[in-house]
């Protein structure tokens, strides 16, 4: 199924000048940007965005994370974007991150992590809502889209 899904590509990587080599990954994969800017996170947007984890003891080290720098966020679609993404990005700890994954091959902390993921469809479209408005989404086919799916992944539109 065609889905779409919210990246964030979090301050240490942009920091640490990584946003070039991930985003190819994503690319190289198949996977289409539909939506990309810069920001910087206020920590109104990072309550919302990390609500379940607000009352946490390690919150205050998740605003402080996210709001060192400006951060990017980026949606991408595909066919099943969203578990092909989680499966690129790998465990949330970059520690136990299988090599091969993002965060295995670039990060080694739990909190700077590289990249924000969604985890489900529903995540998924409340976070794009929560970050774009629907002017900053372009519901976008590339020419290539029958050499990256056949017709039985996706249907020619």
């Amino acid at each position: 199924m065609m889905e779409q899904t919210l990246i964030i590509f979090k301050p240490s990587a942009i920091e640490r000048a990584l946003v070039g080599k991930i985003l190819s990954r994503f690319e190289q994969k198949g996977l289409t940007i539909t939506g990309m800017k810069m920001m910087k996170l206020s920590e109104e947007l990072l309550r919302q965005h990390y609500a379940h984890l607000v009352d946490r003891d390690f919150f205050p080290l998740i605003l402080a994370s996210m709001t060192a720098s400006p951060v990017i966020v980026m949606v991408l679609k595909g066919v099943d974007a969203i578990s092909v993404v989680r499966t690129m990005t790998g465990a949330t700890n970059g520690r136990q991150a299988a090599a091969g994954t993002i965060r295995g091959d670039f990060a080694v902390s739990n909190q700077e992590n590289i990249i924000h993921a969604s985890s489900s469809p529903e995540d998924a479209e409340a976070e794009i809502k929560r970050f774009f408005s629907p002017d900053e989404i372009f519901d976008r086919t590339p020419i290539l889209t029958p050499f990256i799916y056949c017709e039985q992944d996706y249907p020619k539109p």
